[in-house]
């Protein structure tokens, strides 16, 4: 993986409206574009974002009242900006743990 060079970085919390994006206290899905074509998701999320859905959880009852969460190819990070996922995206790559921590998407033709 580590000779891809990525294309496009999309950040599903840079469409949402202004103020809708809180950087430390967040999730976001992110899709990542390589020059080949290939395109990899996976979720971020903020250590502080747990906490808050943890909470939402208890007092809607949702996910047996907040004891468990769950997320696909979840990434937790201090703070959702493009600076942090762009640093955590390349360590990952670097570290050869990128196609643990991302999902590929299968494109249909």
């Amino acid at each position: 993986m580590s000779t891809y060079r990525i294309k496009e970085i999309w950040i599903e919390a840079e469409q949402w409206a202004d103020g809708g994006w809180l950087p430390e206290d967040c999730n976001s899905d992110v899709i990542l574009t390589f020059e080949n074509g290939e395109k990899w998701v996976a979720s971020f999320f903020t250590n502080r974002n747990i906490k808050t859905l943890t909470e939402k959880n208890k007092a809607s009852g949702e996910c047996l009242g907040g004891t468990y969460l769950w997320a696909s190819n979840m990434i937790l990070v201090d703070e959702l900006s493009r600076e942090r996922i762009v640093v955590v995206v390349n360590d990952l790559i670097e570290e050869g743990e990128f196609e643990d921590a991302f999902d590929k998407v299968e494109i249909e033709t």
